[in-house]
């Protein structure tokens, strides 16, 4: 495929997007940037969350680690359904009852403002390095393949990508993100499905055929049973279930749309719906893993040295025009979807939980936008130099490095909320930063010594749990006098 013609789809896209963000950003303010009026409808989030959750690194990296880790990525997947069903039940309820903009508030109104703080600053922490991380994979494609061949340097490739990013959700915020993320979830999925089809006619398999190919390879092997390995199921399921509740249920980026909903009715039926088609929608991905090595062992293709490479390299050069037209939209729609996102909830949860904008009450509304504007170009620069930092260190396992990462940036988040829910004592708000800080320390120190320490088991995706429970433990120790927790 032609670097003009990959060029051109990426481009049409774009002006779409554009066309999207100029209708539904007509006279948004600031509450239309922040919850879009709460006038969003359950289904389009639904539809929405599915390419927010993904992002390009699903797209390319989880087909790639099939030969590696077969389907016991599905044991995560597994467990996600059970953090979700914790969010609907418990989380959603208790947001909606406090009339929250942002998550974080909850922590104010249970423990303090230096909690509101600590949290929102792990949440600015993650959701940066893991929108760099998932921009940097999906650019480092596009430079492959694009502007290598034209010799335009990589900066300028990312410039471009977060400028266009920057431009269409300045002004409209969530209520804009609503409906681009449904568009762009529509198109990751054709994608995914699309490129299944082409696969299937180049090997010339029917439905029966495509089934029979992945239920037969020994990739498929979906659950693993070795307490001592990092993929022993019951370690993955957990860890899948208290991942979704860290990365979706704690996380403003997602909990935004979520709280857009008219009502928590709404809304509980958005997460059901989405948490539906998330299983399929990763099924599909696991399989289509299956099928590009399949394809790569039949037509005798080399395998690329890095995995996250494969998918890529068979569709813009093996598979055919169609295949890489498909290619290249489902992973543009992937990554603006879930870049898009998060400059929109940095913003949201740096104005309101680290600058404190609703407590300023001298500020106008035009003073208030002006603020939220200068906030959103600065994290934009941000993400834009972090981006550049991981092409100077070349990070490689990218979607290993993004759940290692959650696991020390979401687990003080686990714990606070849960000793928030279920404890009756109030944690000194003065201290707090200090256990949120010491956890992931002591997490880092027992997962490079847990082989040596713990007769050869190897600590994994449970590292969140651990986190967590650290963090609930060390609130414990400094709680001060018994107060009834806020219940949803």
């Amino acid at each position: 495929m032609s670097p003009a013609l990959i060029l051109g789809c990426v481009g049409g896209y774009f002006a779409f997007l554009l066309l999207i963000a100029w209708y539904t950003s007509r006279n948004a303010g600031n509450n239309a940037y922040f919850l879009g009026n709460k006038t969003s409808p359950w289904y389009a989030v639904a539809f929405g969350l599915i390419g927010d959750s993904l992002s390009g690194v699903t797209f390319i990296s989880v087909p790639g680690k099939v030969a590696a880790d077969k389907f016991s990525y599905l044991q995560i997947v597994f467990g996600y359904v059970i953090g979700y069903i914790v969010i609907a039940e418990i989380l959603l309820p208790l947001y909606y009852k406090l009339n929250l903009t942002s998550i974080y508030g909850y922590l104010r109104q249970r423990f303090g403002p230096n909690s509101q703080k600590i949290g929102a600053v792990f949440f600015l922490l993650s959701r940066l390095l893991g929108a760099a991380a998932r921009l940097f994979l999906a650019a480092s494609v596009f430079q492959l393949f694009v502007f290598d061949q034209w010799n335009i340097p990589f900066w300028l490739t990312v410039s471009v990508t977060i400028a266009l990013i920057l431009l269409y959700t300045y002004r409209g915020g969530i209520k804009t993100l609503v409906w681009t993320d449904t568009f762009q979830s529509t198109f990751l999925l054709l994608g995914v499905i699309l490129s299944i089809v082409a696969i299937a006619s180049e090997l010339d398999l029917n439905l029966g055929g495509l089934i029979a190919t992945v239920k037969n390879s020994e990739m498929s092997q979906t659950f693993f049973w070795d307490w001592r390995g990092t993929n022993y199921f019951w370690k993955q399921f957990c860890a899948g279930a208290f991942i979704a509740i860290a990365m979706t249920g704690l996380d403003q980026n997602m909990m935004q749309k979520n709280l857009s909903c008219r009502s928590l009715a709404a809304a509980k039926k958005n997460i059901y719906a989405f948490t539906s088609v998330m299983v399929f929608v990763n099924l599909l991905f696991v399989s289509l893993g299956v099928l590009l090595f399949h394809y790569a062992a039949t037509k005798g293709i080399a395998l690329p040295e890095r995995t996250d490479a494969l998918f890529p390299t068979l569709a813009l050069s093996h598979l055919g025009t169609f295949a890489a037209i498909v290619f290249v939209i489902g992973l543009t729609a992937a990554t603006f979807s879930s870049a898009d996102s998060v400059l929109t909830t940095l913003t949201t949860s740096f104005c309101l939980d680290i600058l404190g904008m609703d407590d300023h009450q001298h500020l106008n509304d035009g003073q208030r936008t002006k603020l939220r504007h200068k906030v959103h170009v600065g994290f934009a620069v941000l993400l834009w130099l972090v981006i550049l930092g991981f092409q100077a260190i070349n990070s490689k396992a990218i979607i290993d490095a993004i759940f290692t990462l959650a696991s020390y940036t979401y687990g003080p988040l686990l714990g606070l909320f849960a000793f928030g829910l279920f404890a009756k004592a109030k944690a000194n708000d003065r201290w707090v930063p200090l256990v949120c800080c010491a956890s992931p320390l002591l997490c880092f120190v027992l997962q490079q010594n847990s082989a040596a320490w713990f007769h050869g088991y190897k600590i994994g995706f449970e590292l969140l749990i651990l986190n967590g429970l650290l963090t609930f433990l060390g609130l414990w120790l400094i709680r001060s006098k018994p107060e009834v927790a806020p219940t949803p």
